[in-house]
C-alpha cells in the first residue's frame, strides 16, 4: 500500500518528489552552521535505516571530513535518493526518489524528529520545531524536475548577501551540480544534470529562469 502525506499525495517507489518543510510560525530553526551541518547530517546519511549511537560524535566526524567510512553501507541499502536539496533559515526543500516502498515516509519522521530533539536540546525548548507535517509534491516529469530544481537552487537571492551567489551558497546541492559533487554516491545529481549537453548549460539554465514564470508554474505546489 502506498504511502501518504498530509495532503494525499501518493508515494510510489521509482518516482521523484519535491518535499519541504519551515519552522514553526516561520521562525528561524538554522541559527548558525552546527544547525546546518547537523541537518545537512541527516538528510545525507538517513537515506538508509542504519542507525547511529552516540549522533553528536558522528556529526563532528561529518564536519572534518564528509565522506565517512560508512557512506557505502548508506549507499547500499538506501531506502531513498537525494537528488537536490536547500536548506534556508526557517525552511528545507529536497527533491527525493522513492527507492522502497514507505522510504520517503521513514526518511522524513527520522529526519524531522531527530533535528526536533537536537534543536530542543541545544536551544532549551520544547514543543514542535517544525510548522506540522512536510509537504511532498509528485515530480511527473523532466520539465517539472528541471523548473523545480532551479527553484530550489535559487532560493538563497531570498537573502541580500547571497544574490547571484547562490553557486557558492554551501548549504545547497547547487554547487554540486554545477561543479564537483562533494557527498558522491550520497547525492545523485544526474537526473537534472544529465538532461544539459554540461554543467554549465545547467548553471545557465538555473541563472536564467525567469522567477515570475516559475513561480507561476510552481504556484500549485503551494512552495513555502
Amino acid at each position: 500500500m502506498n504511502s501518504m502525506t498530509m495532503r494525499n499525495i501518493m508515494i510510489a517507489p521509482g518516482e521523484y518528489y519535491h518535499v519541504c518543510n519551515r519552522g514553526v510560525n516561520k521562525q528561524v530553526i538554522f541559527h548558525n552552521s552546527d544547525d546546518y551541518f547537523r541537518f545537512l547530517f541527516l538528510i545525507l546519511y538517513f537515506q538508509s535505516p542504519i542507525t547511529f549511537e552516540q549522533t553528536g560524535r558522528v556529526v563532528k566526524e561529518f564536519v572534518g571530513s564528509p565522506a565517512l567510512d560508512i557512506s557505502v553501507e548508506i549507499i547500499k541499502k538506501r531506502t531513498v535518493e537525494l537528488t537536490a536539496f536547500c536548506i534556508m533559515p526557517n525552511h528545507f526543500h529536497l527533491i527525493i526518489r522513492e527507492v522502497e516502498e514507505d522510504g520517503i515516509v521513514s526518511y522524513m519522521q527520522r529526519v524531522l524528529t531527530a533535528y526536533s530533539k537536537y534543536y530542543n536540546t541545544k536551544y532549551e525548548k520544547s514543543g514542535h520545531v517544525f510548522q506540522g507535517p512536510y509537504r511532498a509534491v509528485h515530480v511527473i516529469d523532466d520539465r517539472q524536475m528541471l523548473h523545480t530544481s532551479a527553484y530550489i537552487h535559487r532560493n538563497p537571492r531570498e537573502m541580500k548577501e547571497w544574490t547571484n551567489r547562490e553557486e557558492k551558497y554551501q548549504w545547497s546541492s547547487y554547487q554540486d551540480h554545477v561543479g564537483e559533487n562533494r557527498w558522491g554516491g550520497l547525492l545523485i545529481p544526474d537526473v537534472i544534470s544529465g538532461q544539459f549537453r554540461n554543467k554549465k548549460d545547467y548553471r545557465h539554465f538555473v541563472e536564467t529562469s525567469p522567477t515570475k514564470k516559475l513561480k507561476e508554474e510552481l504556484e500549485y505546489l503551494e512552495i513555502l
